[in-house]
């Protein structure tokens, strides 16, 4: 579960479009932030996640952030002024067994996209070439879906939705948000020319009536479980409440909508903490991107943790050398990267939240306001710190919420 954000001119303060996503994962699924050179291919073929598909001849500068297992990415920009978000989104149609996952067809386009319109270009090329599928969980090794996307450059941005081959896409006007539901319905700029066809051959398009692509292929089911809706709702009040700008973006991003990290029985907080029910133990915002596109260029910044509420927003900047964000994390705890160091804070913070956070809200705010590349170095010392303080303050405890995060911190040696 995800939510993908972008405020496009007349909503920003500053004429720039502002894009942003949280990623939300399972707990123990660490993210690795990853700043890749334009780099030149000898070789013919590339290996995404499950599948092989052609390489091209050169591909763009890009940072990322990854599951530390998939070779595509949950988010990215690329040297070119292009940043890219995907959603998981359930659907009518099934889902392949294997075929690209929804990260990697937006790696891809990262890294060969000029712009959000050829970007979006290239996905439904890549959809309808290779198709999409196959495992996408990381423990839930049941878990596969089909993705939207929100593609974004300084001249504006698309929301492009998927259903198995199928698709439709709407040009954005002001703001616009994204979750795990489908949202382009009968306004859509753009439409998969087979996919009105399709939902008449079976039965979801009835005579008479406007094609409506996210009625027509969206489950109703899931779009109660997933929470998509109130996220929606929750970030889309908070970017329309005033011009949007950095602050607004990171503000959108670490909201938990009222709510404490315990939650209720879907997801509705933007800033997601995972919980012992069905509906939310995939449910952990593991990684955070703001990026603002203007005319002049482009600037990204990333947490490389989970809780952006507890977390750092660092810029990784690209078109010179690469922002060291030390040791890349992997599975279970290591002690030294910066996502597990944090996770320590995290977990400790699940269980007396308002106290640590409380603790550690002055250093965290005026490390984020320096906006300095050496700021990842520092986060990583600083962190280390702030879990032991959290560790004196937090009482663990029990209750479906407390055993859920027992068994998480035994499956991941936090």
């Amino acid at each position: 579960m995800c939510d993908t954000i972008v405020a496009t001119p007349p909503a920003t303060a500053d004429g720039a479009v502002w894009f942003g996503k949280n990623s939300d994962r399972e707990p123990g699924e660490a993210q690795v932030v990853e700043h890749l050179p334009e780099a030149r291919h000898a070789s013919p073929r590339v290996r995404c996640t499950h599948v092989e598909v052609p390489q091209v001849e050169r591909t763009h500068e890009v940072v990322l952030s990854r599951p530390f297992w998939m070779w595509g990415c949950e988010m990215g920009a690329n040297a070119r002024g292009v940043a890219i978000g995907n959603e998981a989104v359930f659907t009518k149609v099934e889902v392949a067994r294997t075929g690209l996952l929804g990260m990697d067809l937006q790696r891809l386009a990262l890294e060969r996209a000029n712009s959000a319109d050829e970007a979006l270009e290239l996905i439904v090329e890549l959809l309808g070439r290779h198709g999409q599928g196959g495992v996408a969980g990381y423990r839930n090794r049941s878990f596969r879906y089909h993705n939207s996307f929100l593609i974004a450059d300084a001249s504006g941005a698309w929301v492009l939705e998927t259903a198995g081959p199928f698709w439709a896409a709407e040009r954005v006007r002001g703001v616009r948000t994204i979750s795990n539901v489908l949202t382009v319905g009968a306004r859509a700029d753009r439409v998969h020319p087979g996919a009105a066809d399709e939902a008449r051959r079976r039965g979801w398009l009835k005579q008479g009536r406007e094609f409506d692509f996210a009625a027509c292929f969206g489950s109703a089911l899931y779009r109660s479980l997933t929470g998509g809706e109130q996220r929606r709702a929750c970030t889309r009040g908070i970017l329309e409440a005033r011009p949007v700008d950095r602050s607004v973006m990171f503000a959108a991003l670490r909201d938990h909508a009222g709510q404490s990290p315990r939650g209720r029985w879907v997801m509705e907080m933007p800033c997601a903490h995972a919980s012992w029910q069905p509906t939310r133990s995939g449910g952990q915002t593991t990684g955070s991107m703001v990026s603002r596109l203007g005319a002049e260029g482009a600037r990204h910044w990333m947490t490389g943790t989970s809780s952006p509420c507890l977390s750092v927003f660092k810029p990784v900047p690209l078109g010179g050398a690469a922002v060291d964000t030390g040791p890349a994390p992997g599975r279970g705890s290591d002690g030294e990267s910066l996502f597990w160091r944090h996770e320590r804070l995290h977990r400790a913070a699940l269980h007396a939240y308002e106290a640590v956070r409380g603790s550690i809200e002055g250093e965290r705010q005026a490390l984020e306001s320096r906006d300095a590349s050496s700021a990842w170095a520092e986060h990583r010392d600083a962190v280390k710190g702030w879990a032991a303080s959290a560790e004196a303050i937090s009482k663990r405890s029990g209750g479906p919420f407390g055993w859920y995060w027992a068994r998480q911190r035994a499956a991941d040696g936090v």
